[in-house]
């Protein structure tokens, strides 16, 4: 298997991987840098697919699904429990990969490997459970005649995905697109891209024929050639919610079918008779995990006024004890930003909204091992106004906001005031006030007394702007199904 990462060479990445081949471009072709996120070093480069190959790869994708949707489901099963054993295999390689490029700290780094391989083999558990694929009898109120609905697969799938989880977001789509009998052209981002080769060399690995899986390498232009293709059926995008609604109206010129998983602007809330301890520990983990770059980021935080000084200084001194370093540092808890323009646009952001008016409470500070590298300090604004852009629009790095509420209308009004809907976290020892929560908040995923879990077998996605469509859970395979029925002379 090849190793892409080395000391002493850049490496350079295949415009594309077309039924099983490499393709490579002429070195005057598109290219982007690979940067280590901890140093700033430019440690490789990612090709650009041409026109020509995202054609290819579409087509490679159609001549492979006649046979591939008709294989059958415990075939499929075998191959996804392949992958997941694989990459649990290659666990130390994966999350090296995931330390060295995007700069995630060891825990954050395995928990990925840990999601993917966990992903594969729960749908490989759904193509092995003969009930996901029967066909359902219909009661029908005329004995004379039968009814069926049915699965079958959508067809070819543009799968294209974000950096700030490569692998995990990936094998969100591909898992369930090839239990569902989809064959797939991903498009990784072309800052994460070599944790994705080794994913596919991983799945290639494990038997899935040519052609049932191809990647094309590039930025905006790659998917936007690839979403147009009038061979794929289905799209699904993960990323902003500017480009998602690109994404939408570039499927609505075929009808194809489209999963969204977007933006989001999420609310943590503290109710009075909250454990502070704990409440302080999830939102430090909501706010800062990844370095805030999470559509999940639960950086509005509401206080009740009740609790809000004894929040706010152990919030404090815990955003202040968050060891910021390369993930090589001892008891490292948060590493860089993607990139330089990921980091400078996170400053702006943050200028622009103290400008209008917000206050930053306090911040953390940084290792002295971060003087490369795209490292930021975690910040916290306190009391902005309801149109502060901090408030407002999605950050996407370690950015939080606090905000003191008296009553919980106020809060359910507060974290609902809103474009996104993605998820909520609420942090009460009142199980009925848990129960009043989860109903009136609009979030797909409501979070009690818990750090933001994610399992395969729990649908993912959100309201308004965060997208549409679910991920994960049987919902997730069902996005890559067609409903289908039957009716049939009974006589």
């Amino acid at each position: 298997m090849t190793t892409y990462i080395t000391e002493d060479k850049p490496f350079k990445l295949p415009a594309a991987t077309i039924a099983g081949h490499a393709k490579h471009n002429d070195p005057s072709a598109t290219s982007t840098p690979i940067h280590n996120a901890s140093t700033g070093a430019i440690i490789g480069w990612q090709e650009h697919a041409t026109a020509e190959q995202i054609d290819a790869a579409v087509r490679a994708a159609h001549t492979a699904l006649p046979t591939w949707r008709t294989t059958t489901p415990s075939t499929r099963a075998k191959l996804l429990k392949k992958i997941a054993e694989l990459i649990e295999a290659d666990r130390e390689r994966l999350s090296a990969t995931q330390m060295q490029v995007s700069g995630k700290p060891p825990f954050e780094a395995n928990l990925d490997v840990s999601d993917a391989a966990a992903t594969f083999d729960y749908y490989a558990g759904l193509c092995a459970d003969t009930t996901t694929f029967a066909p359902e009898q219909l009661k029908l109120p005329d004995d004379t005649v039968t009814g069926e609905r049915y699965y079958e697969a959508v067809g070819v799938a543009a799968l294209i995905v974000p950096w700030n989880f490569p692998m995990v977001t990936t094998a969100w789509k591909i898992a369930p697109a090839l239990a569902a009998g989809c064959t797939i052209v991903l498009k990784p981002s072309e800052f994460t891209s070599p944790i994705e080769h080794m994913l596919a060399e991983i799945i290639a690995e494990a038997g899935v024929p040519d052609g049932v899986v191809n990647l094309v390498n590039g930025g905006g232009a790659v998917g936007a050639q690839l979403t147009a293709h009038p061979l794929i059926d289905k799209i699904s995008f993960t990323g902003s919610t500017a480009s998602g609604k690109k994404v939408m109206q570039a499927a609505a010129q075929d009808m194809k079918r489209v999963t969204l998983e977007l933006g989001g602007k999420s609310a943590l809330i503290v109710r009075a008779d909250a454990d502070i301890e704990r409440a302080v520990s999830l939102a430090v983990g909501g706010a800062f995990t990844n370095a805030g770059q999470m559509c999940s980021a639960t950086a509005r935080i509401l206080v009740h006024d009740d609790v809000y000084r004894k929040f706010m200084a152990a919030f404090e001194t815990a955003v202040r004890a968050i060891v910021v370093a390369p993930p090589a540092g001892d008891d490292v808890a948060m590493g860089p930003l993607v990139s330089a323009a990921q980091r400078e646009r996170v400053q702006a952001l943050l200028a622009q909204g103290v400008e209008t008016g917000a206050s930053v409470a306090f911040c953390g500070q940084l290792d002295t091992a971060c003087a490369q590298g795209f490292f930021m300090a975690p910040v916290v604004v306190a009391e902005p106004a309801v149109d502060n852009v901090l408030w407002t629009e999605e950050v996407f790095g370690p950015v939080a906001c606090v905000k003191s509420f008296r009553t919980d209308e106020e809060a359910i009004t507060l974290a609902n005031d809103t474009r996104y809907g993605l998820v909520a976290t609420v942090v009460t020892a009142d199980p009925d006030a848990a129960r009043h929560y989860k109903t009136q908040l609009r979030a797909g995923l409501v979070w009690i007394n818990t750090p933001q879990l994610i399992f395969p077998q729990v649908c993912w996605g959100g309201l308004g702007l965060s997208g549409i469509g679910r991920e994960l859970g049987l919902a997730g395979l069902r996005s890559y199904q067609e409903l289908r029925h039957a009716l049939t002379d009974a006589n």
